[in-house]
């Protein structure tokens, strides 16, 4: 780390932006609270950036720092330079009434007059150096089998749900498959034969008169699937746990990672699909080893989101989740903002609301990065915290999208969900009161 600047800061508030979608970002007052580090290797891996821990004492920012002297000074903006390169780090250290920002990395200095300003400013450029096409209309509204289903979905299970979405003429754009349709990963994106019949379902999603969306994982792998076992020199290094066994993030670099997934991509796209949710695509972007040793984690992995991208088309709405957050800028149309609502085991909402933080924090993303995927609205009565979670998605989401058995939903959750589709946010930034609410006071 090399010092890039120090400034006077008797009351500080500090935002840190965090590597990726399910990672903490948010404002920090020091002395007044602080983020938890990771509690373990896997969460380090999983939710922070792998091989890059934190510094005990030091806030740790990823691509983008802010400093709010709190005295009515200009806002100070560190922010990373290229969308194609390394993305640095940036450790912000306060002690004495000073705060010292340290990088690992090029970045740029800039003043703002506040808050939104200074965010405005970084969105704005950071979105023109990314190529990010700036959308006009609302983000697609999404019936998800996730929170209902999990892993044992079924077609008879979805088929069964858009017949209930007819029944109660709710407005959903897009019926979307989530985990659980295709087997563990790394089975080389083969539908799960349980499931049911996937181009029978599909096409009649779209006789519906709604699109049809599925959910990939399609840069990690498990160590023990059959495309570790037969293809050992694809694999860069390990990215976590999940599905019963260690997981390991692809070469995409590889020439034959990458016609693996060009495959696997025809033949979704030969189903129709018009949305795609990409999950776990940190596995993509995990230090080691490469075909191509020219490049970084970072730099591979978007190239293989940009392959991803152009193999799906603009006609398909992606939607990132678990993303590298600023290497995803201008590849995705949404973005997953905040960790999922729940896991199993924690669907009547004893967890908590794991999503609000850093949901409420990047508020300012929606429309200048990207539209704002909040994760699902949860509105059967079971869920305990149904109410207070679809306020949070409708006040700071871009994305409206919800995951229950439409037959449980009882006359709040229709009404809720009729509240939720109908009202979807602009395509253009939040209010700024939004944008600001997350700022201490």
């Amino acid at each position: 780390m090399r010092p890039v600047d120090t400034l006077p800061a008797a009351a500080p508030r500090i935002y840190t932006e965090g590597w990726q979608s399910w990672s903490p970002a948010g404002w920090w007052t020091p002395g007044r609270e602080r983020p938890a580090g990771p509690a373990h290797d896997v969460e380090q891996a999983m939710r922070r950036r792998p091989g890059r821990p934190a510094p005990d004492g030091v806030l740790r920012g990823e691509g983008l720092v802010l400093v709010d002297p709190g005295d009515g000074s200009p806002v100070r903006v560190y922010a990373a330079t290229d969308p194609e390169g390394e993305v640095p780090s940036l450790d912000v250290r306060v002690a004495g009434g000073r705060v010292e920002v340290l990088a690992d990395g090029a970045v740029s200095v800039s003043e703002a007059s506040g808050v939104v300003e200074a965010f405005d400013a970084f969105g704005r450029t950071w979105s023109a150096r990314a190529g990010r096409v700036v959308p006009t209309a609302p983000a697609p509204r999404v019936w998800c089998s996730w929170y209902q289903y999990f892993e044992r979905v079924t077609a008879a299970d979805v088929a069964e749900n858009a017949r209930g979405l007819d029944r109660l003429g709710l407005p959903v754009d897009v019926v979307q498959l989530d985990d659980g349709w295709l087997r563990l990963t790394g089975e080389y994106l083969a539908p799960r034969e349980a499931f049911g019949a996937v181009p029978d379902l599909l096409a009649a999603v779209r006789d519906g008169g709604r699109d049809a969306g599925v959910w990939l994982a399609p840069f990690a792998v498990g160590a023990d699937s059959a495309l570790a076992r037969e293809h050992p020199d694809w694999l860069v290094a390990e990215a976590g746990f999940n599905w019963g066994q260690t997981l390991v993030g692809l070469d995409l670099t590889h020439p034959g990672v990458r016609s693996f997934l060009t495959a696997a991509v025809e033949r979704i796209r030969a189903l129709g699909v018009r949305y795609v949710k990409a999950d776990f695509l940190y596995a993509g972007a995990v230090p080691g080893s490469r075909h191509d040793r020219r490049v970084s984690g970072t730099e591979a992995y978007r190239s293989g989101l940009r392959l991803l991208r152009d193999l799906l088309g603009p006609d398909v709405y992606l939607v990132g989740c678990g993303a590298p957050l600023l290497p995803s800028v201008g590849l995705v149309d949404a973005m997953r903002v905040s960790p999922d609502t729940f896991h199993e085991g924690a669907e009547d909402g004893s967890a908590g609301l794991r999503g609000r933080a850093p949901l409420e924090a990047r508020a300012w993303q929606h429309g200048r990065l990207w539209a704002n995927d909040p994760d699902c609205a949860v509105l059967r009565p079971g869920f305990a915290l149904r109410e207070e979670w679809l306020g949070v998605v409708s006040r700071a989401g871009g994305l409206r999208s919800f995951s229950d058995r439409v037959a449980d939903l009882d006359d709040w959750g229709i009404e809720a969900a009729r509240r939720l589709l109908g009202s979807p946010p602009p395509a253009g930034p939040l209010a700024d009161e939004v944008v600001t609410a997350a700022v201490p006071r």
